[in-house]
């Protein structure tokens, strides 16, 4: 992702920026980044994890699917001593 730095911004609309970045728990690279986004119209597209077209196509599990697969392969876990001696 592309990076851009910021230079000569009014002492005032830094403060301003510092001060919402604090009151709303997000860093201050994401209140200009809302600002701008708002300023120009348009919506952010969430963020997608670098598998996320990978998992798009073969597909993935939610929690509880991943629970019950475990939960059903569970029983291979055990060792059977008897037939590795």
């Amino acid at each position: 992702m592309a990076q851009i730095t910021l230079r000569g911004m009014d002492p005032d609309i830094e403060r301003d920026v510092r001060k919402t970045a604090k009151a709303s728990g997000k860093s201050i690279n994401k209140v200009i980044l809302d600002i701008i986004y708002q300023y120009a119209g348009r919506k952010k597209t969430p963020f997608q994890p670098p598998a996320h077209s990978l998992r798009e196509l073969a597909g993935g599990w939610n929690q509880k699917e991943a629970d019950d697969f475990n939960a059903a392969i569970k029983p291979c876990e055990q060792i059977d001593v008897d037939m590795w001696t």
